[in-house]
């Protein structure tokens, strides 16, 4: 049975279903945080993930909130967005919430996340800047989604 909180005539649901790759892909391609990233790896990175995604009146996929985990111990919550058009709302908030009374992310020891300008929103729900960033670790390779040459 899926797990869906109503905002409004809005709906944000876990039903895997529901869910829209070429909506996301068509955002997540003009984000900061993954500019360029193709379809092919949007549909696989949503397969295993829990994605919420928000959904307007008709239906229309407008948002997502993508938890990669294990569902014991670890949550990373990443590619969370609303469309500009639907934001003011309480789009954001709503899907929190629904992110965290989701009954397979319960009891977890650390969620984490990586943003550059929604500290605000975050912090509504508990999270703080790292406690100890020097035993925190990553590597990474920001061209991955850029065509090679």
């Amino acid at each position: 049975m899926p797990h869906e909180l109503s905002h409004g005539d809005y709906l944000i649901s876990d039903d895997p279903t529901r869910l829209d790759p070429v909506a996301v892909q068509a955002y997540l391609t003009r984000s900061y945080w993954a500019e360029g990233i193709s379809l092919e790896t949007v549909a696989r990175s949503m397969q295993h993930s829990l994605c919420l995604g928000i959904y307007a009146p008709g239906g229309a996929q407008i948002g997502l909130v993508r938890v990669v985990t294990d569902y014991t111990t670890f949550a990373y919550l990443c590619d969370v967005y609303v469309l500009e058009s639907h934001r003011g709302q309480g789009l954001s908030i709503a899907a929190m919430h629904a992110m965290e009374s989701h009954p397979r992310l319960q009891n977890l020891r650390r969620h984490h996340l990586v943003t550059q300008d929604a500290h605000g929103l975050y912090e509504k729900f508990g999270f703080k800047v790292v406690a100890q960033p020097g035993r925190h670790m990553e590597k990474r390779n920001p061209e991955v989604y850029r065509p090679s040459r």
